[in-house]
């Protein structure tokens, strides 16, 4: 049976309901609570308020990839107050969320102050026609009037506006309110809105049968609505909406223009004041232009980076946050929020409204990073999801202010454990070689298992994040390069990264490639089984300058076992931290063609049954000042390239160092 068949069914039993929200779930699909979806959901319905409140009553976004995706739509009214419009919004996600809960779509038109919509979906919906799942009509009792005076004021105003609200001048396609007399004292109030994105032909098929569906149900009573995933439409004899305050009232006269009046002094005799008057008066003019000028052409520039940003990323997966909602969430950026800092600027914890908690990174405008990384970083880590990767759902970029929202990882990250004498005592062997193991897992998805290839160019401890389970998340993709499928290596003129991790070949020439990643692996292998930093061994011995050298000297003396940190204890497998080192020393080898692919990695990780070869000279060993170095002349920098550094320095300065 048709539902259209069930609507005079559906009236008898709305005739007694006063006007309330009208939700619809999905009939198919369902989500596990918890699971990444229902997070996807939960955060972007939580941004729709601000955002549609601030964008004219409408906003529309997705976030996440895949199965995992959502798509969200927020609308308001015409005429709605953005506090009305933000309030109504909120309540009606937070209602869609609980009604639907076990739904991967659902649908919530809500009657409070004003009329709002939300609308969720696994699938991309926004600019297409949907007249079904369903109908939702309401009817309050039967209209008190002559019906022949009813009939043709109704019908002349329903066809008039849906007119109106189709024609091409109509802005956004919704004609907000329209209202004519029925009696002297008695007027009809009628709404229509289609959503923005659907055509106007589609937008006149919908309220073209949701006017005819209330004609064939509930027609005489003295109100109603109804109400589609495209449109609505609802009547009234009283003004239910806010969008009828413009309707009635006008605006107020301007006030007439005043001319300035006041006098001229002139002197004749005093032309040189005068003109000094005239030139002061030009430089300054000239000057507030300058200024002006000047101001203009960078909030133009801030506008159109915003712009340029928003529409690259609107692909992408990422979502877009209002800064003031970023600013709710950190407490205006409280100090006791504040997670900790790097390069790119601080970092804080925030919490939305609905409970879902963030990690907010905050540009520093002193930073040495800008616009570039920031975008870099927004753009290349919307497309990444991985569990080994911290997962980026959104930005704010508004002024000055530039903002990544990730994930909030709880255990903070890796050199917080390695690099304190109490807090190592949490890694064991087993967690230590499990984030190894982790860590060459996102790396591989960066490197040849994820859409883009991608060199991350700052592997670090400190990039390394742990959650709860101290299951490893790579960080920080502000100096990541996205590499071409046929593509091997390439130079750069500005050297970024930090000392200690960069290979030898991109320190002296700008050259970087998928083993200049593998290089930091491998110091990230020996920092996490000696739990000290590389820039740290001049404090233990004058000839050992960083943490490769020491390793070389302790493994060639077959002292391999000196080098594991104490705080590991005593229950560990010798031979497997042994491979460890193996592989490590492997990975920072002098020349990149010695160094393993991430996959051979994992596969030497996983599989003992291979066969390691013998380490060479890693690059950046430390010799002795009377040492013949043959290799020295191998890594000078190119004459015809300028190399200009932006690299962070762990905790010492640089020492002379002779590349082998």
């Amino acid at each position: 049976m048709k539902l259209k068949n069930l609507l005079p069914v559906l009236c008898f039993f709305l005739l007694s309901f006063p006007v309330l929200s009208a939700q619809r779930c999905g009939k198919t699909g369902f989500s596990i609570l918890d699971d990444t979806f229902d997070t996807n959901r939960r955060l972007l319905l939580s941004s729709l308020a601000s955002n549609a409140s601030d964008q004219g009553g409408f906003y529309s976004a997705s976030v996440g990839q895949g199965s995992e995706r959502v798509y969200a739509e927020g609308l308001c009214i015409p005429g709605a107050e953005p506090k009305d419009c933000s309030n109504c919004l909120n309540h009606s996600s937070n209602s869609v969320i609980e009604r639907c809960r076990n739904q991967t779509e659902g649908l919530i038109w809500s009657d409070d102050v004003i009329l709002c919509m939300i609308r969720f979906s696994n699938r991309l919906f926004s600019g297409s026609l949907e007249i079904e799942p369903s109908y939702d009509l309401i009817v309050n009792g039967d209209i008190q009037v002559n019906l022949t005076e009813f009939d043709r004021s109704w019908e002349d105003l329903t066809s008039h506006m849906i007119v109106e609200a189709t024609s091409s001048s109509s802005q956004r396609k919704y004609y907000a309110a329209e209202a004519v007399s029925l009696t002297s004292f008695q007027n009809i109030y009628l709404l229509m809105q289609c959503t923005p994105f659907i055509s106007l032909r589609d937008c006149n098929t919908c309220l073209t049968q949701s006017v005819t569906d209330y004609k064939s149900c509930c027609y005489g009573k003295k109100g109603g609505n109804v109400n589609r995933p495209s449109c609505y439409f609802r009547w009234e004899i009283y003004p239910f909406s806010q969008a009828f305050n413009n309707t009635l009232s006008h605006p107020a006269p301007l006030p007439p223009s005043r001319t300035p009046s006041g006098g001229h002094r002139t002197n004749t005799n005093k032309r040189g004041i005068i003109v000094g008057i005239t030139v002061v008066l030009a430089l300054v003019i000239s000057v507030l232009l300058a200024l002006g000028y000047a101001l203009c052409r960078r909030r133009k520039a801030s506008q159109e980076f915003a712009t340029e940003t928003a529409d690259d990323i609107a692909t992408s997966g990422s979502l877009q946050f209002e800064f003031k909602a970023i600013q709710a969430a950190t407490s205006n950026f409280q100090k006791s929020n504040k997670l900790g800092h790097g390069g790119f600027g601080e970092v804080y914890k925030g919490t939305f409204p609905n409970g879902i908690e963030v990690a907010v990174k905050r540009l520093s405008k002193t930073s040495g990073q800008g616009e570039h990384e920031f975008k870099n970083e927004v753009l290349l880590v919307a497309k990444l999801q991985h569990r080994n990767l911290v997962r980026l759902l959104g930005f704010s970029v508004e002024g000055e202010e530039m903002i990544l929202v990730y994930e909030f990882v709880h255990n903070k990250s890796l050199d917080y454990f390695l690099f304190d004498p109490v807090k190592r005592g949490q890694l064991d062997w087993r967690k230590r070689y499990n984030i190894i193991e982790g860590i060459t897992r996102g790396i591989l998805y960066l490197h040849q298992d994820s859409r883009l290839t991608i060199i991350h160019r700052d592997l670090k401890a400190s990039n390394i994040l742990l959650d709860a389970d101290m299951n490893p998340k790579i960080a920080d993709f502000g100096m990541a390069r996205n590499f071409r499928v046929d593509q091997t290596e390439d130079n750069t003129g500005r050297v970024v990264g930090t000392f200690g991790y960069m290979p030898p070949e991109y320190v002296a020439n700008g050259q970087f490639s998928m083993k200049s990643d593998v290089y930091s692996f491998g110091v990230l292998i020996l920092e996490i089984i000696v739990c000290k930093k590389s820039s740290s061994f001049h404090q233990i011995d004058s000839s050992v300058g960083n943490l490769v050298t020491y390793v070389w000297r302790l493994w060639n003396n077959g002292l391999s076992l000196e080098l594991i940190d104490p705080a590991i204890g005593e229950n560990y497998d010798k031979d497997e931290v042994i491979r460890c080192i193996h592989i490590g020393l492997l990975c920072v080898q002098e020349n990149p063609a010695d160094r393993p692919t991430m996959s051979n990695v994992f596969q030497m990780l996983t599989n003992n049954s291979i066969t390691l070869p013998v380490p060479q000279t890693p690059g950046f060993v430390f010799t002795v000042r009377s040492e013949p170095n043959p290799l020295a002349e191998r890594y000078q920098p190119r004459s015809s390239t300028a190399i200009s550094f932006a690299c962070s320095i762990d905790d010492a300065s640089i020492t002379s160092v002779n590349p082998r």
